[in-house]
Formats: structure tokens, C-alpha cells, sequence
């Protein structure tokens, strides 16, 4: 039997199944692990298992990626297209966390409506109620692990049961929480399906083959060897990469695209939107590669981004309608303009707006095309898989469940 979800078809799961989302997974830092001895799983899986470099969605943010994941389409079909979005309707800017904004039904919720039996585990609760939307199951966030009920979230007494104590969301311990608590689940609930969904605050602070990145790795590499050893098939891919956003003087290199527009066409004309913005914003200050630009109509679009693309640091700008079709992305949810920085450079709106006094190490961030390549792995061999496609961050589930040997 196989389920149909946004026009495509799934297996049911006759094995237990983990997909996992490594929050700012850039390939390197599994290649630096592995080279030097701290993933010995993962270094078995390379091997004997299912390796591809695929692409995530962009912008290369969270919310957008996650969804793709559990949806198995990009943002045209589900909507969400950032973290944060300037809704025109009520002509405000909002978090995209609440599932309103959901225009499609994810795969978890389908499974378990076929009467499979899923868990969830996020890392940051922003994305809790998009992942659970409809989902019949076990769904919490470590970061509110310790007010998860059984009515709200099916399961109660999470620290006790995982055996740690409740994770700063500003740790490491957050996404090692959520690899334990998967453990605890897939060894004493049985999920069919489990999807675990960790934080970036590690590949924020650390670039791959640093100590920091290492002893993440190793310690993840820890747990999906127990989830091997719970019989598992895994698939394991990231939302989006990381690159270091710093000039040669180890400051980050911004672009302040609402003080550089404020200063071309008259204060307050235009509204720079960053979708990077979330509740979390110590470890990269709301600073990513990717914005989108609101005008009014008298403002001659052409003439505006050209003048942006021509400016140090930007990659590509291009009008909403070029946009929605290269990246995939909601028409009616984006600017009139869409920015994208290059490799080194972030953007900003107005200096005075970014905080970036929780910066203790040089800025590393996300968001443009320079972080759009991903790893996609599964601890399986696949017969005859075409090599030859374009893969995505968001075939994870196609792998685990349809591909799997």
C-alpha cells in the first residue's frame, strides 16, 4: 500500500524509519569528521550506504527547508518561504511559525492518518506546530521539553523519561537532547516513522574540522549508531549550509540594504524584509544572504535592481517574478525584489536595527545560494539509483521509504 501526498507517492514504512535534519549541515563539516576519526558511523555508511550531494530550497532558512522536508515539495507548494514575512494583508511582519501559513498537508500527518504510529522532536519550538500540524502523535520541542503533556504534545514527563536535564536553547545540548530523546522514543514508543529536526548554534560558532564542529559530530554519530542498532532505516540531510560572513578582518561584512535604499530613494520608501529573523537571532544578530524588498509603485523596479546588483557583495537580484520561479517560491509571499549576497557577505536592513553584541566568535550564517548544497544519506544502499537528477534536501522521505534495499 502507498500513500499520495502533494502528488507524490510513498510507501508505508514495514521498518522503523528516522529522517534527520541537520540544522547548517555544510557537506564539510561530515567530511572533516569522518577524515579525522570522530564519526566512525557515518564513515560505514559513506561506504556501504547511499551518499549524494543534493540542493536545499532557497532561501537556505529553517522554516522553509523543514517544511520541504516533511512535505516533499518546495515553498510554491507549501508557502512557507522564510522564518519571517511581511504580510501585506494586515501590513505587518510576522513570524512564519503558526500553521496558517501552511498550504500543504505534510507526509507525517498523512502517515499517521494511515494509521502509522510518528514521533517529531525539534530543537527550537518555532517549528513544532508547522511539523505537527494535523499529525496525530508525538510531537515537543526540547527547548519546552519540561511542559510537554500527553494532551498536547502525546507524551508527558520528557526530562525524566530522556534522563537530562532541560537544554539551553543556546547550547549543543538542545539538538543532543533531541538525538537522545529519539533514541528513548525508537526504543520505547516504536515509532514507525520519526522525524528529529536540530539546531544550528554549533555550525553558527564552529567551521568544519574545528574541535567545537568535531565533538558535535561524534556525539551525533553516537546516537544514530544506537538508532542502527534499533534496527533503523536513516536518512539524513540539513536545511541549509554555513559560510563564514566576515572580511579579512574578521568583522562581518554587511550590507545595509534599508540604509542604502533609505539613502537612493527618500526615507521609509522602500521595506527590506529578512526572512533569516526568528526568536533566536544572538548567534548571527537576524543577518543572513537573502532578503526580499518591498516598493511602491512609483519606483522603477528595473532601475532599482540593477543599481543593487551592481553593489560589492550581491550575487544576484531578481524581480518577484524571476524569483517565484527560480527558487520555487509563494508569488503573493515575496517582495518585489529579491536579494542575494555572495559567499562571504550578509545582509542587513538599517545598521541601527542589528544587535550584534552576542557575537563572541566571527559571524557565520546562511541564507543565499552559497549555502544551498547539502548532504542526503541514507544508511541503506539504493539499486539503480539515477545519479544523473537533481536530488533535494526534500527527497528524504523518497529515499527512506521508497528507495531503501
Amino acid at each position: 500500500m502507498a500513500l499520495q501526498v502533494n502528488q507524490r507517492h510513498y510507501a508505508l514504512p514495514t521498518r522503523p524509519v528516522v529522517v534527520v535534519c541537520v540544522d547548517g549541515c555544510e557537506p564539510d563539516y561530515l567530511a572533516q569528521a569522518v577524515a579525522s576519526g570522530h564519526m566512525p558511523w557515518m564513515k560505514n555508511v559513506l561506504q556501504h550506504g547511499t551518499a549524494i550531494v543534493a540542493d536545499c530550497v532557497v532561501p537556505t532558512f529553517t522554516n522553509p527547508n523543514n517544511l520541504s522536508i516533511v512535505t516533499g515539495v518546495p515553498p510554491s507548494v507549501h508557502g512557507i518561504c522564510g522564518n519571517y514575512l511581511y504580510d501585506t494583508a494586515s501590513d505587518s511582519e510576522v513570524m512564519m511559525n503558526d500553521p496558517k501559513w501552511l498550504r500543504a498537508p505534510t507526509v507525517l500527518a498523512a502517515l499517521a492518518e494511515a494509521g502509522k504510529k510518528v514521533a517529531v522532536v525539534t530543537a527550537k519550538d518555532k517549528l513544532r506546530s508547522l511539523l505537527g500540524h494535523k499529525m496525530r502523535g508525538i510531537c515537543f520541542s526540547a527547548e519546552k521539553a519540561d511542559k510537554a503533556t500527553l494532551t498536547d504534545n502525546g507524551i508527558d514527563d520528557v526530562l525524566a523519561k530522556v534522563g537530562r536535564p532541560l537544554p539551553s536553547v543556546y547550547s549543543a545540548d538542545l539538538s543532543e537532547f533531541v538525538f537522545a530523546a529519539g533514541v528513548w522514543l525508537m526504543a520505547h514508543e516504536k515509532p514507525d516513522l520519526m522525524y528529529l529536526s536540530t539546531t544550528d548554534y554549533i555550525q553558527h560558532k564552529f567551521a568544519p574540522g574545528t574541535d567545537g564542529a568535531n565533538a558535535f559530530y561524534a556525539m551525533m554519530d553516537g546516537y544514530l549508531q544506537q538508532l542502527e542498532d534499533l534496527g533503523c532505516i536513516i536518512a539524513l540531510t540539513a536545511d541549509h549550509g554555513m559560510n563564514a560572513k566576515t572580511g579579512m578582518d574578521g568583522k562581518p561584512d554587511v550590507l545595509y540594504l534599508q540604509d542604502t535604499l533609505d539613502a537612493w530613494l527618500g526615507a521609509a520608501k522602500a521595506r527590506v524584509i529578512l526572512p533569516i529573523t526568528d526568536p533566536y537571532v544572538v548567534h548571527h544578530g537576524a543577518l543572513g544572504s537573502y532578503a526580499t524588498i518591498y516598493l511602491p509603485a512609483e519606483i522603477d523596479r528595473a532601475a532599482t535592481a540593477e543599481r543593487l546588483g551592481a553593489l560589492r557583495g550581491i550575487e544576484v537580484v531578481l524581480t518577484r517574478e524571476q524569483a517565484a520561479e527560480r527558487f520555487e517560491l509563494p508569488l503573493d509571499r515575496i517582495g518585489d525584489l529579491v536579494v542575494v549576497s555572495e559567499r562571504f557577505t550578509v545582509l542587513g536592513t538599517a545598521q541601527s536595527r542589528h544587535d550584534l553584541s552576542g557575537l563572541d566568535v566571527p559571524l557565520r550564517s546562511h541564507g543565499g545560494i552559497s549555502e544551498q548544497r547539502v548532504p542526503l544519506i541514507l544508511n541503506r544502499p539504493t539499486p539503480g539509483l539515477d545519479r544523473t537528477r537533481r536530488w533535494r534536501n526534500f527527497d528524504a522521505l523518497d529515499l527512506a521509504l521508497n528507495l531503501a534495499a
